[in-house]
């Protein structure tokens, strides 16, 4: 099964061309959130006093996953959901993940060079059943269906970073709201998922600040 994390990055690239549908820093921040949201939903890591804290260190196996709650539980101070999304939108990360669905046959790498230059990959889809199951999922929340806690992130993860406009630009707004503040998941979880996103959000906008200023 895809990790949350994989499956934002599914949706924010083109199918044929491969190419990002965002800037790789309001991604990053993206794939940092869904990992922090599916440890909550794992029931790994809640939010107190605004900040987020371990409650069971057990990992998932998933090394991606297991990665960032080793390093939360070893954290001696605890950290406003900010600081985590910071620490966690990496670069490397994203490539980490998508050489992992590359590896598994789900998409593509294809290694390039703009202008001769510069290297530049893509990551077109080889297997689109994958990102069709992931579609349908989101779809049928979107239309009404009743979301799980694991779609309820994904949807608001995407959102915090832009992603839900480029993805599926029919959804309608008012659905997404809903979906986002309906309280679908326990309150120690729905609590932490705001705040995961607040965070997400909170750093697309400062990329685009500096973007815009620079």
């Amino acid at each position: 099964m895809t990790t949350i994390a994989e499956e934002v990055l599914l949706l924010a690239y083109g199918e044929k061309d491969g190419k990002q549908l965002i800037g790789s820093t309001e991604l990053d921040a993206a794939i940092g959130g869904a990992l922090l949201g599916e440890l909550a939903v794992a029931g790994r890591i809640d939010l107190t006093d605004k900040r987020l804290v371990v409650r069971d260190a057990t990992p998932l196996g998933d090394e991606e996953l297991d990665a960032p709650l080793a390093r939360m539980a070893a954290e001696t101070k605890a950290r406003k959901p900010e600081w985590w999304v910071q620490r966690l939108q990496t670069g490397k990360l994203r490539k980490r993940l998508l050489t992992r669905l590359a590896e598994q046959g789900v998409l593509d790498e294809e290694r390039r060079r703009t202008l001769g230059i510069f290297p530049s990959n893509r990551y077109p889809e080889r297997d689109p059943r994958v990102e069709l199951e992931i579609r349908e999922r989101v779809r049928n929340v979107l239309s009404g269906a009743v979301p799980d806690e694991r779609v309820t992130v994904l949807i608001s993860v995407l959102h915090a970073a832009r992603i839900d406009r480029k993805a599926f630009p029919d959804a309608s707004k008012e659905r997404i709201k809903e979906i986002i503040e309906g309280g679908w998941a326990g309150k120690a979880v729905s609590d932490t998922i705001a705040a995961v996103n607040a965070a997400v959000m909170t750093a697309v906008i400062a990329s685009t600040v500096i973007t815009t200023t620079s």
